[in-house]
């Protein structure tokens, strides 16, 4: 994929192919991750911040299927409509992704079987500039958070900036508020590798997903054709190469608590 650069990231670059899915596989077979307690999420409303629509099931598709089971209530927050995926693409124009990527997120969760417990919120931020939005990002989850919700959102040193400004603002409101947080990886498994120093491993919880929970999230994953079909009109490939997209879907979700 084309390099993600941003002075945000500092050396988390998100280029080239990224470290494998066999790479992770092989450093967690030797040296695996506690497991995350899922009994504190029982019956509590879930808040999943999403910095574009589909980091919430790129990030927490199988835990999503498992929190229904935990009688959750999921509010999704999707902080912009990441219209900006396909610069200067006349297949994909911002007006178009602004009413097609909100689609794919609904056909998804429809796969994942939760959208009968799931509410979704739009905030319509600018895709590829949230960092300079924050404090309308805070105020929205002023409005729409509430005393006992659990956050989940992405990583604040994930290597995307829109990413990474949602993590830090999320986990800033949460400390605020006495609210219990926690960051997903999502493009850290490109930049990173394993038991990479810039990540706290300590903290690392992994969710380890049923065959039927994986099954259904690669069809959740399939919906956003705008993500993972290459672009003609540019001549650009996809954003989610099948490669991504197999490391997105090993068998657990890796979660760091505060």
């Amino acid at each position: 994929m084309a390099a993600v650069k941003h002075p945000l990231v500092e050396d988390r670059i998100i280029e080239g192919q990224g470290t494998s899915r066999e790479q992770w596989l092989h450093a967690f077979e030797q040296q695996p991750l506690s497991p995350l307690n899922l009994e504190k999420f029982q019956s509590k409303r879930i808040v999943i911040v999403a910095p574009h629509p589909d980091d919430e099931i790129l990030g927490c598709g199988g835990l999503m299927q498992q929190l229904i089971c935990l009688n959750c209530h999921l509010v999704i927050i999707a902080v912009s409509n990441g219209t900006q995926s396909h610069p200067h693409s006349s297949k994909y124009s911002p007006e178009q992704l602004d009413r097609i990527r909100p689609q794919e997120t609904l056909a998804a969760l429809h796969c994942l079987e939760v959208s009968d417990f799931a509410q979704r919120i739009a905030l319509n931020l600018p895709d590829g500039q949230i960092h300079l939005h924050t404090e309308q990002l805070w105020q929205a989850l002023e409005q729409l958070v509430q005393a006992e919700d659990i956050l989940i959102c992405s990583y604040a040193q994930d290597g995307h900036p829109d990413h990474e400004a949602v993590g830090k603002t999320v986990q800033a409101f949460a400390l605020a508020h006495d609210l219990s947080y926690l960051h997903v990886l999502i493009w850290a498994w490109h930049w990173a590798r394993p038991l990479d120093p810039r990540i706290n491993w300590q903290q690392a919880r992994a969710y380890s997903l049923t065959q039927n929970q994986l099954i259904k999230k690669r069809q959740a994953i399939m919906q956003f054709k705008s993500q993972i079909e290459a672009d003609e009109s540019t001549g650009n490939a996809a954003v989610l190469s099948p490669a991504i997209i197999e490391r997105l879907l090993m068998p657990w979700e890796v979660y760091l608590c505060e």
